[in-house]
C-alpha cells in the first residue's frame, strides 16, 4: 500500500512539483509518519514544512502566467523528478522502504508530468482558456497531496 501512495505522491510532483514535499514536510513535522531514522529526516525538522510551502505558493502562483515555461522542459521535468523520488522515498521510509519509495515516485511524477499535461491541454481546450484549468489542477494537486499525506498516517 504504501508504494502505491509513494507513486500517488509522485503523480502530484509531477502536476505541481512543490506541493508534494510541503504536504509530505508537514505531515514528517507533525509526526504523521516517522522519517527521524531516515535520510530523509530533514523533511519533518521545523522551518523545512514553511520552506516548502513558500515555494508552493510561489509555484501555484507562477503557473498562471503565460511566460511559465512548460513543465515537459527538461529543467521543469527533472525538478518533478527529482520532487517525486524524494516524497516518495519518504512515503517509502516510512515503511521500510526507501527505494521502493523512490522509484515509485519517479514513476509517478512522470506519470503526473505528462498525464497532467495532456489533461489541462484538453481542459483549457474544452474551456477556451488555461486559467480554469489550472485552476482545477491547483486544487487536485493540493487536496490529492492532503489525502494521501493522510492515508500514510
Amino acid at each position: 500500500m504504501l508504494l502505491f501512495l509513494a507513486f500517488l505522491i509522485g503523480i502530484i510532483a509531477g502536476l505541481r512539483a512543490m506541493a508534494a514535499p510541503a504536504a509530505v514536510s508537514w505531515a514528517a513535522y507533525l509526526g504523521w509518519f516517522d522519517l527521524s531514522q531516515t535520510p530523509l529526516a530533514f523533511l519533518g525538522y521545523q522551518w523545512t514544512p514553511w520552506i516548502f510551502s513558500a515555494l508552493a505558493v510561489v509555484e501555484l502562483i507562477t503557473d498562471q502566467l503565460p511566460s511559465t515555461p512548460s513543465r515537459k522542459v527538461p529543467v521543469q521535468f527533472g525538478t518533478r523528478i527529482v520532487m517525486g523520488a524524494l516524497t516518495g522515498g519518504a512515503i517509502g521510509a516510512a515503511g521500510g522502504s526507501l527505494v521502493g519509495g523512490v522509484i515509485a515516485g519517479i514513476i509517478g511524477a512522470v506519470v503526473g508530468t505528462l498525464g497532467g499535461a495532456a489533461v489541462r491541454g484538453k481542459l483549457a481546450a474544452a474551456f477556451g482558456k488555461d486559467l480554469p484549468a489550472a485552476l482545477i489542477e491547483d486544487v487536485v494537486a493540493v487536496a490529492g497531496a492532503l489525502l494521501i499525506v493522510a492515508s500514510v498516517a
